[in-house]
């Protein structure tokens, strides 16, 4: 049986670099499957997936935005920010 190809990442090659001790879980991608497929493939509660999202104000300063897979953010109520 063929190993396993693992993506490598620069958070992949980090982990590594540092000689971290962690699992990798892989799962083939689905389009549009966005973190409700990832969970069920992982086994785990959607809220337990972690999804990042980056945008930019109206000035391009980039905003990063960490948020569980269950949720959503509201365009309407960071642009009032």
């Amino acid at each position: 049986m063929a190993k396993e190809k693992i993506p490598t990442t620069p958070a992949v090659l980090s982990l590594k670099a540092a000689a971290a001790n962690v699992t990798l879980h892989t799962y083939p991608y689905e389009e549009h499957g966005g973190t409700r497929v990832s969970s069920q493939k992982l086994g785990v509660d959607e809220h337990c997936v972690i999804k990042t999202l980056v945008m930019e104000d109206d000035a391009g300063k980039p905003l990063i935005i960490l948020m569980h897979g269950d949720r959503e953010v509201s365009t309407k109520a960071l642009a009032r920010h």
